[in-house]
């Protein structure tokens, strides 16, 4: 018989400590995306499949749980990122003609985990612009991402940026089979030459040389845009993808001197997502990306409204598993009792913002197990705090 503690596989209780220092920085993330004009949405957990996977991608189709409504009999889906609600929020119900700029922060559920020790239950927060197509629009929400972060005081953070529009005016050039469109993707994914160059032997030998060379396109940011610049042909939208490129490394590079900002052209993060530039952000000791964000233009169509449209978001969790454990909390122990005076006194401290824990009655230990600093005490017929 299973024991009844048990829990599903990757997911876990968060327990006080860490709880509380979830809390803290959901409240710091809330108030940084609120300083640019972000307003708060709270979508509901689980919606029609449609709904929550139009636009997204196959990738969330297979992180999505999926259940049967038995009000209705359709499929819901327990969503696995709120992005696509944020964007029915803002196609269908606000239905706005200029940028509209949201947040949010609330569980999702992954069918399996997105990489090995990963959790299946995040806490997703994430901010959205839409309504304006232009880099501007990214550059703000890579700043919100990066003010963000340090506000979790994890140390120095790096960010590397990427645009799918490269490799897609490449791959794009020839219709191939969907299973050896998969085989170049994760060729050029895992940096691997020969393999890009076997996955690429029915294409043009010029594009062919190309995908070879974006293997070795990664890097430090102005180093691997003039090699680009230098070694790659420039097919479809290539050019404008680089030039947005430059602008955004130019502008990220002026508001964070001394940040370690890469260029990885080869990447295929959100491919089939993404529709222009895309970011990452990385933390010593997290080894995937703590915060991913990029433009996705698509994802509102379904909704009837194809508005431009970039964001970010970041597990709250992961972000606290970073962190130095939080200072014990200041906490006043006092007495319980009837007194007047006594109630009056703990009302006070309350009020002022302190933590008052009562001790109950007939369980004298309970004090060892409180952490604590001060204690409430009677003298002299008044009741003041002490430092222990």
């Amino acid at each position: 018989m299973p024991k009844a503690w048990l829990l599903p596989e990757h997911t876990a209780d968060v327990l006080p400590d860490q709880a509380t220092d979830v809390e803290w920085l959901r409240r710091r993330f809330l108030d940084a995306a609120a300083g640019y004009g972000y307003r708060p949405v709270m979508p509901p957990l689980v919606e029609h499949i449609e709904s929550l996977l139009t636009g997204a991608g196959p990738e969330l189709d297979l992180r999505t749980v999926k259940v049967v409504d038995q009000i209705s009999g359709r499929t819901l889906g327990i969503r696995a990122d709120m992005t696509p609600q944020a964007a029915r929020i803002d196609a269908h119900l606000l239905n706005r003609k200029g940028p509209v700029r949201l947040c949010y922060c609330g569980p999702v559920l992954h069918a399996r985990p997105r990489e090995l020790g990963a959790s299946r239950d995040p806490l997703q927060f994430g901010a959205e612009l839409y309504g304006h197509k232009g880099l501007e629009a990214d550059l703000e929400v890579q700043q919100l991402a990066l003010d963000v972060v340090q506000q979790a005081d994890i140390g120095p953070v790096g960010v590397d940026l990427t645009d799918v529009r490269i490799v897609e005016s490449l791959i794009g050039t020839f219709a191939l089979r969907p299973a050896v469109r998969v085989e170049l993707l994760a060729a050029l994914a895992a940096k691997d030459r020969s393999a890009v160059r076997a996955a690429a032997a029915d294409y043009d030998p010029a594009v062919r040389s190309a995908l070879e060379t974006l293997v070795d396109l990664y890097g430090p940011a102005q180093e691997v845009l003039v090699a680009a610049a230098r070694r790659l042909p420039l097919f479809g939208t290539m050019a404008q993808a680089l030039d947005d490129l430059r602008w955004l490394v130019g502008h990220v590079e002026a508001l964070h001197p001394g940040l370690d900002i890469g260029v990885d052209l080869a990447s295929i993060q959100g491919f089939g997502y993404y529709t222009g530039a895309s970011f990452a952000v990385y933390a010593p000791g997290h080894g995937d990306a703590l915060i991913r964000g990029g433009r996705y233009d698509d994802i509102g169509a379904v909704f009837g409204r194809r508005r431009p449209a970039v964001g970010f978001s970041v597990d709250l969790k992961a972000v606290t598993a970073l962190r130095m454990p939080p200072p014990a909390a200041s906490a006043i122990v006092a007495p319980w009792g009837e007194a007047p005076a006594l109630r009056e006194a703990i009302r006070q401290l309350r009020s002022a913002g302190e933590q008052v824990i009562v001790l109950l009655p007939g369980e004298p230990w309970q004090v060892d197990e409180i952490p604590h600093d001060r204690r409430l005490s009677e003298r002299d017929g008044r009741w003041v705090v002490q430092a222990l």
